[in-house]
């Protein structure tokens, strides 16, 4: 598939599902990536580099990225695209595993990580956590607490009236909290709800999300938050006063 088909959704083909940017230099994984993707439905594009990654014009589905580059790193990229597309998820290709490093790409803008080498099963089954729709907003009402809102028909939140952009895995937390504010809600229930039923691997995309959601409320490191952690079992958003 050419570069213009990510242009032109149209040239993707009416039976894919949904159009897929593989960001990958070492030729035999990415033709590899290529194929399995393709053999399971997508639409599938794939680059080598970082200029290339940057000169794509429209947003794709999903981003597959590595993010050792021959020209750059890959978290140029996923800041690049945060920045143009923030809702487009990223999925991170890594041989970095020190946890500083999988929270640094995370916080750049990526949806989630997985770490080279992984077995196809499983990178299939994170594609599809993060191609999962949203969960259903049929008949919910506007949520609130305090001077934070979110309406879930629209996908917007505010703070103090003002929108605030977020990713769409943060909103569809943000969601999740204020349906059950004042209540403890389990790790495995917002794994479940916001990402995947049967989500593979580490929750660490959890906290990391959790964290980032708690910035883009204002709320600064160290400082008193409105989501509590409940070690153990998950997190509670405190009702304003």
């Amino acid at each position: 598939m050419s570069a213009a088909s990510l242009d032109n959704p149209a040239a993707a083909g009416d039976q894919a599902r949904e159009r897929l940017l593989v960001v990958e230099d070492d030729p035999g994984i990415g033709a590899n990536l290529e194929r399995a993707l393709a053999n399971a439905g997508y639409g599938v594009e794939r680059v080598g580099s970082v200029a290339e990654a940057l000169a794509i014009a429209a947003p794709p589905d999903l981003v597959l990225l590595d993010l050792g580059l021959p020209d750059g790193d890959g978290l140029d990229v996923a800041h690049e695209y945060f920045r143009r597309w923030p809702a487009l998820p990223i999925l991170m290709l890594t041989a970095r595993t020190e946890e500083m490093d999988v929270v640094v790409g995370l916080d750049a803008g990526a949806a989630d990580f997985i770490t080279k080498p992984f077995r196809l099963a499983e990178l299939l089954a994170r594609v599809r956590a993060q191609l999962r729709h949203a969960p259903s907003t049929s008949g919910l009402r506007v949520l609130s607490d305090g001077n934070v809102a979110a309406d879930p028909t629209a996908r917007r939140a505010t703070l103090d009236g003002v929108e605030v952009q977020m990713r769409a895995k943060e909103f569809d937390l943000l969601v999740e909290l204020l349906k059950h504010k004042g209540e403890a809600v389990t790790r495995e229930a917002l794994m479940t709800n916001v990402w995947d039923e049967h989500w593979y691997g580490s929750t660490k995309t959890l906290d990391v999300h959790m964290s980032s959601l708690r910035r883009r409320l204002g709320e600064a490191p160290g400082q008193p938050s409105r989501i509590t952690s409940l070690r153990g079992v998950g997190y509670r958003w405190e009702i304003s006063s």
